[in-house]
């Protein structure tokens, strides 16, 4: 028992703190350092292998889940910030290494091969962010043509500088167009869909009218400990008109899932 409480101290505190940091960066610039590491020591807190056994334990308690969607919520929050301060700095700048970014530069490299992207690929990423590392990584490991799409108009503006510091400036394109709007959607051969886009089912739907039939999806969700730092996916439900395989991978950042209309399955 007491180690519950001691766990559900532990989520009020990342999320005080967190959110106050966020806060602070607006007054005093270097508070950007100290909110990158409060964000890795979330990263640690999801690793760390005692927490990720009594998580089943604890799970069904109202005070873990409400706590648990705030600090969601919050960090979320707190990296949209922290991002669109990144996107000035240049890649080799400190403000840009973090344990949060190998993480996710590793995972990437682990969808590529998962997906089998390569430069003859059209790869649509739905929720690109401010800092665009997920683009740029699959634009730079495979030569595809990659377009990265986000509903905030400034997390647009800012991924487009970042990317005209990069040496990939041409095989990327960014957009705040919805979805449904996007011819290039149609073209894809590979979407991808960021862990940290609230609406997947939406999202999915969406895809469903338009997407090519024989694309690949891959959504990036966070169940159970890790959906205290990205939205969760309900991981056996049956959905209509589309395949699920569950991709095993060794990323301890997010888990991932592959989607296929069901006709192309049917097809082949």
């Amino acid at each position: 028992m007491l180690e519950e409480y001691e766990f559900i101290l532990s989520l009020k505190l990342l999320e005080f703190e967190i959110r106050q940091i966020t806060a602070y960066t607006s007054a005093f610039p270097k508070c950007y350092t100290m909110l990158k590491n409060k964000l890795d020591d979330l990263c640690d807190f999801i690793y760390k292998e005692e927490n990720v056994q009594n998580w089943p334990l604890w799970q069904s308690n109202t005070e873990v889940q409400e706590l648990s969607r705030n600090v969601r919520e919050t960090s979320i929050r707190a990296l949209r910030v922290l991002e669109k301060y990144q996107a000035g700095h240049g890649e080799k700048d400190e403000i840009q290494q973090s344990k949060y970014m190998d993480s996710l530069l590793d995972s990437v490299r682990s969808e590529l091969a998962c997906l089998q992207i390569d430069q003859h690929s059209k790869v649509l990423f739905i929720g690109s962010g401010a800092f665009p590392v997920s683009v740029l990584t699959i634009a730079q490991m495979s030569g595809a043509e990659v377009l990265g799409q986000d509903l905030d108009e400034e997390a647009v503006e800012l991924s487009k500088q970042a990317a005209a510091m990069s040496d990939w400036v041409n095989r990327v394109t960014f957009t705040h167009q919805p979805l449904k709007e996007l011819a290039f959607a149609q073209e894809a051969t590979h979407i991808i869909v960021a862990s940290h886009v609230a609406d997947k089912q939406e999202v999915l739907e969406d895809l469903r009218q338009i997407a090519s039939s024989r694309v690949k999806i891959l959504m990036r969700y966070g169940n159970g400990l890790k959906s205290l730092f990205n939205y969760t996916w309900p991981e056996g439900n049956y959905l209509p008109g589309w395949t699920q395989s569950r991709v095993s991978t060794a990323s301890q950042l997010y888990d991932m899932v592959i989607l296929e209309k069901a006709m192309q399955m049917k097809s082949v």
